[in-house]
């Protein structure tokens, strides 16, 4: 009991780090902003006073810069649900299509740890498995820091892709789809209870790609959540009680994430509100032919340089996505 007690503060207590680390950096983007909006305004006097062509160009990208900065501060505050400040757990499931499936699930984990790496963030693979041929069947990833679920929520769903599959022979294009679902992490600061009995554990070799992604140890754990039917693997740590802690973590963020949907639900029959479910249904095309073009089909926010996006440079979509939330 002591020792459990002992893990509960220590969570709680970097809970309360995480929060404050997230209030710093809004008073520090503050007043940045502060200082790089009188610059602007110092440098417009000086242009009333004599015209300067060199002046001008100056000033506007002095503005733009401000201006790209102060949106992002704009999203920072306006992140105030309940959640948003918990780290993510982002799963990647193929859909139908097999070997080119199961691909562009893996361009999508590529996709999404690099956006991590631009944020800062730490990335933990906590399950990963390969496709036969390429690819990989199924991923789950810890991604940790300030408003992680925050931002990631916005990727929620099914993303399409359109290319020339480098798997066919002929070269002839391909429509593959690849679900994906982003939970908040459990922490204690939230009330869910799980009986033992309603648990069902398995223990199994951990399996990866050549090591690159996981220990391969006689440690990897299942867990059924009877009840509810949920299935959670976890096979990233080399000691099985870890990973048993991870899966129970998992579980509670699955189990989080629910009450978080049944939520929203009654919220929105108590407005009345006739939404569409967007929960797993189509939200973002990634066309690289005939021609390249990344479009979020709930926002209508597009661009052609589909390679950025690859690589991590999804701000805006999420930018957008939030805006239109808000």
């Amino acid at each position: 009991m002591a020792e459990e007690n002992f893990w509960s503060d220590q969570k709680k207590a970097q809970s309360v780090i995480r929060e404050t680390y997230a209030l710093k950096s809004l008073v520090e983007t503050h007043a940045t902003l502060t200082n790089m909006f009188q610059e602007v305004d110092q440098s417009l006097d000086e242009l009333k006073d004599s015209f300067d062509e060199e002046l001008k160009l100056l000033v506007e990208e002095e503005l733009n810069n401000a201006m790209k900065l102060f949106h992002q501060y704009e999203i920072q505050v306006l992140l105030s649900g309940p959640y948003d400040q918990h780290n993510a757990i982002l799963e990647i499931h193929p859909g139908a299509g097999g070997t080119e499936a199961m691909d562009w699930a893996e361009m999508l984990y590529r996709m999404y740890t690099r956006y991590a790496e631009r944020k800062g963030y730490k990335v933990t693979v906590l399950d990963y498995l390969d496709g036969e041929e390429a690819g990989l069947k199924s991923c789950s990833i810890l991604i940790e820091g300030p408003m992680a679920y925050g931002y990631l929520k916005a990727e929620s769903g099914v993303h399409r892709l359109v290319r020339i599959s480098p798997f066919d022979s002929n070269a002839r294009r391909h429509t593959s789809f690849a679900s994906v679902e982003v939970i908040p992490q459990f922490e204690d600061d939230v009330d869910i209870e799980i009986d033992e009995k309603d648990l069902e554990v398995v223990t199994m070799r951990a399996s990866g790609a050549g090591g690159q992604h996981i220990n391969k140890t006689d440690s990897a754990v299942r867990m059924t959540h009877i009840p509810t039917g949920i299935v959670v693997t976890c096979q990233t740590e080399r000691s099985q009680i870890q990973n048993r802690e991870r899966c129970l973590n998992m579980l509670k963020s699955k189990l989080l994430q629910r009450k978080i949907e049944e939520n929203e639900k009654k919220m929105a029959d108590i407005k009345g509100e006739q939404k569409a479910n967007e929960w797993g249904s189509q939200i973002r095309s990634y066309v690289f032919c005939p021609y390249t073009m990344v479009k979020d089909l709930r926002t209508g926010y597009e661009v052609g340089n589909i390679q950025a996006v690859m690589d991590g440079d999804l701000e805006e979509f999420i930018y957008s996505y939030l805006r239109k939330e808000i």
